[in-house]
Formats: structure tokens, C-alpha cells, sequence
């Protein structure tokens, strides 16, 4: 693949399901060169076979959970992708649907850890070299849930308002550097989300999207490729993308 200086790097994490994955897809047509990650590596091994006809790919195994390994993981990044110009942080996940009184520590953990410490880690391992370069862009994947709060999900809906904040703070704090920042705030997506929160229950899983048509992760990926695609001078800060089915997090029309 061609190793001129124009064509773009961007390291995507949670590549390997859902969101991630859709993006990493729609940027290797595009031409962007790629550094996925994620915890499992036979995904991220079918991924960089299916993908490495069209576009530069590494891979890199780490959980975005564990600081030590953040670190280690971006740092090891061989010359032809160690700049990276654009970073999705993609990895995050919902861990049960408990009312607080009755909520599971670990899955408390989980989210914390996960949406909120995993993106705040990978960031930071990254951020330096984009200030140092004055340029880059950043795409926080957030949800509907940081704009809203709704019943039995308040851990959940605590740490995408979190990543809410944290978007806007970053956003402030890069503004001299040349580094954009913008997060995607998608309502319901059929992925592997439910399967997860429900610790695959796949009947209650599956029931969070009968009777209506959720976005896809493509359409996702869509979005996140049209904000990283603009002209330089823009930056799209803050997108919410729903399915024509769902008003807010609680208000859905089923057939």
C-alpha cells in the first residue's frame, strides 16, 4: 500500500464488533490507513485479512480498561502507523438493567471503566503527538443516554454523559492545537449492545428491537466517516443520529 504522507491514519478501538467495525470498514474503502483494536484477536485477525486489500492494516490486542497495557499497546506501534491522525474511540459497552437499589458493583465497574477510564486512556496516549503536530481528530462514540437519563440505567447513562463532558472539555482545552474533537450520539443500533447488557439473554436481547427498524452500524459509520471528510476548517461537534422509529431513549413507535 502507498506510504505517501497525505493518506490518513486512524486508530479505531472496539474495532472488532458493532460500531467499531462498520467504521473501520467504511474508512479502509476510503483509503485510510488502519490500527484496530480491541481484546479479541481472532476478530482482529479475520478484520486485517478482510481489510488489507484496500488499505495499510496493524492490529493491536489490548483492553482499553487497563492502563498499563493502553500505553504499552500505542507505544509499540511500528513507524508507518505510529502517527495517528484520527482516533474513534468506539470501545464501550452497557452491563446490565438494574434500578440502582439493586445494581451489580461489577457492572458498575465495567461501564466506569470502560466508557469513561478506557477512552480517557487511549486519549491520552494519543493527544501529545496531535499537539505537537497541530492536527488531528478525534470522535468520541457516546449514546442518546449522555443526553437523557432513563429508568434502571443510571450507571450507564452517567458514563455516556460523561463522555458527553469530556468531549466538550477536550474540545476547549484542544482549540490552540489544531485538534478537532466531536463525539456521535447514536439512539438504538442492532448490534451485539443488547446481547451484552442482557449477558446473552438473546430472547431479551432480541426484544429491545421488535417491531421497529434501529439503526444499523453502518449508518453509523456513515456519519463518523462524513464528520472525519470535511474540509479543514470545519469541525462537527456534536451529532445525535436515531432510527425514524424512536423520538428519545424512552419513546419509541413499535408496529
Amino acid at each position: 500500500m502507498s506510504e505517501e504522507k497525505e493518506q490518513r491514519t486512524a486508530l479505531i478501538t472496539g474495532a472488532t464488533s458493532g460500531i467499531g467495525r462498520a467504521t473501520a470498514q467504511i474508512f479502509a474503502r476510503h483509503g485510510i490507513r488502519l490500527v484496530l483494536c480491541g481484546r479479541r484477536q481472532e476478530r482482529l485477525d479475520n478484520l486485517k485479512l478482510e481489510l488489507s486489500g484496500l488499505t495499510d492494516v496493524h492490529t493491536l490486542q489490548f483492553d482499553v480498561r487497563e492502563k498499563n497495557e493502553v500505553f504499552e499497546a500505542i507505544g509499540s506501534l511500528p513507524a508507518l502507523f505510529s502517527e495517528i491522525d484520527i482516533l474513534i474511540n468506539s470501545a464501550g459497552n452497557a452491563h446490565g438493567l438494574e434500578p440502582m437499589q439493586e445494581g451489580d458493583v461489577d457492572d458498575w465497574d465495567a461501564m466506569i471503566d470502560g466508557n469513561v477510564k478506557g477512552l480517557l486512556y487511549v486519549s491520552r496516549a494519543i493527544l501529545p503527538q496531535m499537539v505537537q503536530r497541530k492536527g488531528g481528530h478525534i470522535i468520541h462514540v457516546g449514546s442518546t443516554a449522555g443526553k437523557e437519563v432513563y429508568a434502571n440505567g443510571g450507571v450507564y447513562c452517567a458514563s455516556k454523559h460523561a463522555v458527553d463532558a469530556i468531549s466538550k472539555g477536550m474540545r476547549i482545552d484542544l482549540i490552540s492545537h489544531g485538534v478537532k474533537v466531536g463525539a456521535i450520539h447514536p439512539g438504538m443500533v442492532e448490534t451485539e449492545f443488547s446481547k451484552v447488557r442482557f449477558k446473552g439473554d438473546t430472547e431479551r436481547a432480541d426484544a429491545v428491537y421488535q417491531g421497529l427498524k434501529p439503526l444499523s452500524a453502518e449508518d453509523v459509520a456513515d456519519v463518523i466517516y462524513f464528520m472525519v471528510s470535511r474540509p479543514a476548517h470545519v469541525n462537527i461537534g456534536d451529532v445525535v443520529v436515531l432510527p425514524l422509529a424512536q423520538a428519545s431513549s424512552t419513546v419509541r413507535h413499535r408496529e
